[in-house]
């Protein structure tokens, strides 16, 4: 799961920009290990969040630090759970991808992907054949806040939303 991008050095150690392509800032400490390719892992040495920056072990000038320019940052589902906290009413996008949709115990369709917009979440939902052929769009988006979300089922994928189908009528 890409969850960061290196970007271009900074200063004469080495430092480097770090752009943030995830909601959990907390996992880039001293230290952390993550994946930029299939078998290659780097390890911070130095973090900071407020200024955007890393250091990566055994870098120590621009020079070599400009090789992971534009490097991806990856990460396991298994180490996200493990390293990032959620809150009551919180899920991790991959987690809600898939699920199916419902409204009134009837399938509305599938999750695609969850989409931002601003600083609201939208379900980006496939809408279910059935429906398609009777003539609604092939898909959909539908805010994840309330009044919308009424359950999420993550161990059965399922979620539950009201007025999805006004929205999935009017797309």
């Amino acid at each position: 799961m890409h969850i960061a991008t290196i970007g271009k050095t900074v200063g004469i150690h080495g430092d480097m920009k770090l752009h943030l392509k995830c909601d959990f800032p907390e996992q880039f400490v001293k230290g952390a290990t993550f994946l930029i390719n299939k078998s290659e892992r780097i390890t911070l040495s130095d973090v900071d969040l407020n200024r955007g920056l890393v250091r990566i072990n055994s870098i120590a000038n621009p020079e070599d630090a400009k090789k992971f320019t534009n490097a991806k940052l990856f990460t396991t589902y298994e180490e996200t759970r493990k390293n990032c906290h959620l809150e009551e009413g919180e899920y991790f996008w991959f987690d809600l991808e898939d699920c199916e949709v419902y409204e009134d115990d009837k399938c509305l369709g599938r999750v695609k992907e969850i989409e931002r917009f601003n600083t609201t979440n939208y379900l980006s939902i496939v809408t279910d054949e059935s429906l398609v052929e009777s003539g609604l769009a092939k898909s959909f988006l539908v805010p994840f806040i309330e009044p919308f979300k009424v359950e999420v089922d993550i161990e059965n994928k399922r979620i539950t939303l009201s007025g999805a189908v006004d929205i999935l009528e009017a797309s």
